[in-house]
């Protein structure tokens, strides 16, 4: 990561979206020291408040850095095939019994060392930072054994030194049950509980734990053990649920205080109501939605009612969303689950960074770390409006222009 920056920089005369609202008239945003220290409307703004600052922009859309609070980035090979079996009829679920899916992906992570998992991540990386992004997680779950979850995590935290962004870690264990368990999930589970969450919490690789609460994943009562092992050694709690169908594994969640719930298409009311009385996110995965080619639509109407923080996310990963466009997850957020652009980008911003624990990050606020975005727009909708590469101007991480075009 780049140094935090000790200089004063002005973005004179942009529109700000602040991670929750539009503001309404042109403002300026002063930067010192790598956070944002001043923020007002321009036709108030005194110079004698930013006395030797340069100016580093004017014009134009200034967003918080986006924040992708669900990916799984890090993994080798790919499922190409896959997805035309699914295009020729054959389900996901189908082809996860049969030994691909997820484990085919586990085969070829398994067989990939450090370094080979950096130069096929990267990439993928530099996609979403090209995108705007500022804070990722990553996820593990292509290893599936003590060392290759390790491994995962790992590169992760190496991915993050190697380019300007914030990566946060997430121990996704209970992925998938390896094919050296078939028929032993609850000794899996153990393994995972007893040896796999103590071990990256003890080598400080893993921000939180996650689980694949479903049919095909584990059940209520095997990701509750895992939730229990996860408090007990200070990790925060995620969950893919309700993606294929209604286990109550977010109201679960809910229940030891779980970051978020991703997923969350065949999410009930009582689930809703769960989450919000925990203040748990709903991470909205449309990407998954839309490869996948489900009809059962998240509870929207449902989420806003109660008022449960949506957050919006890639989950890219290489079987049913290898897609590293962060913006175009805000047009189909907003095209197939009819999210408004500013709660796709609210989605993008504050809330998933809320996602992620992280409060201090995805707004623009005097006191936040200054992770920017500058783009050619005229307005923050045009971001989920229009599916459009190339028009970051600026991108900002701790206070330094990190991509300027």
């Amino acid at each position: 990561m780049p140094t935090q920056s000790t200089s004063k920089q002005l973005w004179r005369d942009v529109q700000v979206f602040d991670g929750l609202v539009q503001l309404d008239e042109a403002m300026t945003v002063l930067v010192e020291d790598g956070r944002i220290a001043g923020l007002w409307p321009s036709g108030e703004f005194n110079e004698a408040r930013a006395e030797g600052a340069a100016c580093a922009g004017r014009g134009g859309v200034l967003t918080p850095g986006l924040v992708d609070c669900h990916t799984h980035l890090v993994y080798a090979g790919n499922r190409a095939g896959e997805f035309e079996q699914r295009l020729e009829g054959v389900s996901y679920e189908e082809i996860a019994r049969a030994g691909g899916g997820i484990l085919s992906s586990v085969r070829a992570t398994r067989a990939a060392s450090e370094d080979e998992l950096i130069a096929a991540s990267l990439p993928r990386l530099d996609a979403l930072l090209a995108d705007g992004v500022t804070t990722v997680e990553i996820k593990s779950g292509y290893g599936l054994t003590v060392a290759d979850e390790l491994k995962m995590l790992r590169v992760a935290r190496r991915l993050g030194e190697l380019r300007p962004v914030r990566v946060i870690t997430t121990l996704l264990g209970a992925h998938a049950l390896p094919p050296e368990y078939a028929g032993r999930a609850d000794d899996y589970v153990s393994l995972v509980c007893d040896e796999m969450i103590p071990a990256a919490a003890a080598e400080g690789l893993a921000d939180a734990v996650d689980v694949f609460c479903e049919g095909i994943g584990f059940s209520p009562a095997q990701c509750e053990r895992i939730y229990q092992a996860a408090k007990a050694h200070g990790l925060a709690i995620k969950a893919h649920a309700e993606q294929l169908s209604n286990l109550g594994g977010s109201a679960l969640a809910a229940r030891y205080g779980a970051l978020s719930a991703d997923h969350i298409e065949y999410l009930d009311e009582a689930g809703v109501r769960a989450l919000a009385e925990a203040g748990t996110v709903a991470v909205l995965l449309p990407g998954a939605f839309h490869v996948l080619r489900e009809t059962q639509l998240p509870p929207i109407e449902l989420l806003r009612r109660y008022d449960v923080p949506m957050a919006v996310a890639s989950d890219a990963n290489p079987g049913t969303s290898p897609i590293c466009m962060p913006t175009l997850m805000a047009n189909l957020a907003c095209t197939l689950f009819r999210l408004t652009p500013r709660e796709a980008l609210s989605g993008m911003t504050a809330q998933a960074a809320r996602a992620l624990g992280r409060l201090d990050l995805g707004r623009i606020e005097v006191g936040a770390p200054a992770d920017l975005c500058l783009w050619d727009i005229q307005q923050p909708a045009e971001l989920a409006y229009a599916v459009q590469a190339g028009r970051l101007r600026q991108r900002v991480f701790n206070g330094e222009v990190v991509y300027a075009r």
